[in-house]
């Protein structure tokens, strides 16, 4: 093996520890979550699916799920849990604003951070808990629309968003409103965050409201308008670091 494909092992091992095994109380938050979202039957994209820990939760909740990954490690692990399963189609491809192609930054040794965007890896560069991240690697992939992939698989209850500094471009290439979707935002891109309640406000009448970190609990106690989150996150410190922003056309019970 090569000493890049060797640190891409490592990444991907790296992951399924955080992500599926470490804390397995995290698994039951996560479902207690999505299930405030989605029904049993329903569809849910998952864009920037990593290791598939929400596509596991989508699942156990009794959805169809669309998971798109573009970073060839992932879509090996990807194909490897899901690829015979009935209930989860497989896109290898990032998600922006238009159809095409896009040359994704690889962060070999920690690929929850790899990115399509060059302002998301310059924000991280010096600040504060980003120390000894490297993008080291390039790969040119398949870039698609939530729009287009709308039209492939049909129109779903939810999205989840997590493209690392790409999140308001995703949402430029959606042009219908959705029942629901979460969005990550970080603080040392909080315009990201910004952007992105703007274009949901743009497409109807949502209301938002957060978790922080991978707490997987939601923050306040009623559910904000798009400037009230939008202070929220410009309020926030900068030790917070990240989270997910949630959109619903109407509150559920």
């Amino acid at each position: 093996m090569t000493p890049a494909t060797l640190a891409s092992a490592a990444g991907v091992l790296r992951s399924i520890w955080i992500y599926r095994v470490r804390h397995p109380a995290r698994r039951r938050r996560m479902d207690l979550l999505h299930g405030r979202f989605v029904q049993r039957g329903d569809l849910v994209f998952d864009l920037g699916a990593h290791v598939g820990d929400r596509v596991a939760s989508f699942r156990r909740l009794g959805c169809r799920v669309v998971a798109v990954e573009p970073q060839p490690a992932l879509q090996l692990l990807l194909r490897a849990l899901y690829g015979r399963v009935h209930d989860v189609a497989l896109v290898p491809a990032a998600v922006g604003e238009c159809c095409g192609h896009l040359e994704m930054h690889l962060n070999l040794r920690n690929p929850t951070v790899s990115t399509g965007s060059t302002a998301f890896i310059a924000a991280a560069d010096g600040a504060p808990g980003w120390e000894g991240q490297r993008w080291s690697r390039r790969a040119t992939v398949p870039l698609v629309t939530l729009d287009t992939l709308i039209a492939e698989h049909g129109r779903p209850a939810f999205v989840k968003i997590d493209v690392e500094g790409f999140e308001d471009r995703v949402l430029r290439g959606l042009s219908v409103a959705l029942p629901a979707l979460s969005f990550e935002f970080t603080t040392i891109q909080r315009e990201v965050a910004l952007a992105g309640l703007r274009r949901c406000a743009a497409l109807g009448d949502y209301r938002f409201d957060a978790t922080l970190g991978e707490s997987h609990a939601l923050v306040h106690r009623r559910w904000l308008d798009a400037d009230e989150m939008a202070a929220w996150i410009t309020g926030l410190p900068p030790a917070a670091n990240s989270g997910d922003v949630y959109a619903v056309l109407a509150p559920p019970c």
